[in-house]
């Protein structure tokens, strides 16, 4: 069974940088797609590669994919500085990221319109008398 959980910007904007990371890697291990709204600023991105990395190793966790897709408008001005202020009040809270893990997600494909999710198909083994 596929899972996905949406996760609001709200659920993580008050977490610390490493407290959010943690979460996520909790999630991803529970073989669960994030939906995130907003993206992570790229020190947390790298960070959050770095544990899962470390977490290979250690065991039988295979890692995770993950992309963040967000709109790429030319805005003039006026919507530039809109949206710096809004960033700057409420949060980055544009975009959208999606992680999860390796065993369940073959590639995720961007494009300017879409974005396709391929999964794996997992199948379980059956415990033979």
């Amino acid at each position: 069974m596929l899972t996905l959980q949406f996760i609001p910007y709200n659920d993580i904007s008050s977490l610390t940088p490493e407290r959010r990371i943690k979460k996520l890697i909790n999630i991803v291990r529970e073989n669960k797609i994030i939906l995130m709204q907003g993206r992570l600023v790229p020190e947390e991105e790298s960070t959050l590669i770095e544990r899962t990395m470390e977490q290979i190793k250690r065991s039988d966790f295979k890692g995770i994919e993950i992309c963040t897709i967000y709109p790429e408008t030319d805005p003039n001005l006026i919507d530039k500085l809109r949206s710096k202020i809004a960033n700057f009040l409420l949060g980055n809270r544009e975009g959208l990221t999606i992680i999860g893990p390796a065993t369940v997600v073959k590639e995720i494909k961007r494009d300017p319109d879409k974005i396709q999710l391929f999964t794996k198909d997992i199948k379980k083994k059956s415990k033979r008398r």
